[in-house]
């Protein structure tokens, strides 16, 4: 079995901003990056609890607060 490190990403914060997209009716919450022009949404990972959004962090190198929508 091949492990390979895991490799930081990178986002433009100059045209996406990292939301997390949760859902009214069942609670489930999407982390990715809208677009600050468009307001277009790019699925990254579900978040099922703080160990999630930590990896999602984690993956980014975001180190600021994450808003929600809706």
């Amino acid at each position: 079995m091949i492990f390979r490190k895991k490799e930081k990403k990178s986002y433009d914060a100059t045209v996406k901003k990292p939301v997390i997209k949760a859902s009214i009716c069942n609670g489930e919450q999407v982390a990715g990056f809208a677009d600050i022009n468009t307001g277009a949404f790019e699925e990254i990972m579900l978040i099922r609890d703080d160990a999630d959004l930590d990896e999602f962090r984690k993956q980014f190198g975001i180190t600021t607060d994450i808003g929600k929508i809706y």
